[in-house]
């Protein structure tokens, strides 16, 4: 089982808690970091000391650590140009050594356009232009060097783009699609992505969202055009203890709103999250985003090192994966 952690900065987090957490990531034996990509926090939340980019802060975290993949979970489509996100995300692959998962999104909330100007139109609209950044994001950085990419577009055009700079992994980083969508983001996945991932909500809930996307792969060809099968992947709040009074302090925080709001939080012991990530490889999840509420809580990334990863090291999905994921 793929074990990576997950948390929201925009909650309050500077980049120097960001790189104590992205060390001790690394030094504990988990596959990856990813983040949210958010500029305000929600609800109740003060969320000093205020939010970091998060594009900024990967790329100084990818000169930072050596062997953990990094990436966003999930960039917004709505705040950045796709042209200068492929150029963004092409650079820090290379800076990190080809470590990067771009997991991007059509955006939701609101709130944070209005606060700093960003539109915000309809959600027709959002996951319209999410449809052709995913063109216009792959499209540059598969054509050949030396070449010019163009691109006309209800949203973009592009004339004559040299394409440039090239990620290091080929044809480009993972792409990251995943949310609870019946219809347009099954879609998106199977026609574009590397990993299609189901944003902390429940096993049955989840269990859906991978047979939908698998019955879309299927219908779209993409087991015959050659394509590897989707990653598919779940996400899980997490709020362990060695005792059940740690366990609760730490639970404490999830009543506030969050980026992605908790379904059924693992509350208790490691036991309790063994047993969870197990009934997710059970419906084929092939890797794991553990959501730490405090990015500070360092005890308890190594409590899930020492006491959950041995046990889950193994795990391999039991669902038909082999077939059109």
């Amino acid at each position: 089982m793929r074990t990576s952690i997950f948390v929201e900065p925009h909650r309050g987090a500077s980049y120097d808690d960001q790189l104590r957490l992205a060390h001790a990531v690394e030094a504990l034996g988990f596959e990856g970091l990813l983040r949210a990509d958010h500029y305000q926090s929600m609800g109740d939340v003060d969320g000093l000391p205020g939010p970091t980019d998060a594009w900024l802060t990967l790329a100084a975290l990818s000169r930072e650590t050596s062997r953990i993949r990094l990436g966003t979970l999930v960039t917004s489509a709505t705040f950045r140009p796709p042209g200068p996100l492929a150029i963004m995300a092409a650079q820090v692959d290379q800076m990190s050594g080809g470590r990067l998962d771009l997991g991007i999104g059509a955006g939701w909330y609101e709130r944070e356009h209005l606060s700093y100007g960003l539109p915000f139109p309809p959600t027709a609209e959002r996951f319209d232009r999410l449809e052709e950044q995913l063109a216009i994001l792959t499209g540059l950085w598969s054509t050949p060097v030396g070449q010019t990419f163009d691109h006309q577009g209800r949203y973009w055009t592009l004339t004559g783009a040299p394409a440039l700079p090239k990620p290091l992994q080929q044809p480009g980083p993972p792409l990251i699609v995943g949310g609870k969508g019946a219809r347009r983001t099954p879609e998106l996945a199977a026609r574009y992505a590397t990993e299609f991932n189901m944003p902390f909500r429940s096993v049955t809930e989840t269990a859906r969202a991978f047979e939908r996307v698998r019955a879309v792969s299927a219908q779209s060809g993409r087991a015959a055009s050659g394509r590897a099968p989707l990653v598919l992947s779940a996400g899980i709040v997490v709020a362990i203890g060695r005792t059940d009074a740690e366990a609760a302090r730490r639970a404490a925080p999830l009543h506030a709103k969050s980026a992605l709001p908790p379904e059924e939080p693992v509350v208790g012991s490691p036991g309790l999250l063994v047993d969870r990530i197990a009934e997710f490889a059970g419906i084929g999840a092939a890797r794991v985003h553990l959501r730490l509420s405090d990015l500070t809580d360092l005890d308890q990334l190594e409590l899930i090192a020492t006491e959950v990863l041995p046990h889950i090291a193994d795990l391999q999905p039991t669902s038909d994966t082999t077939s059109p994921a």
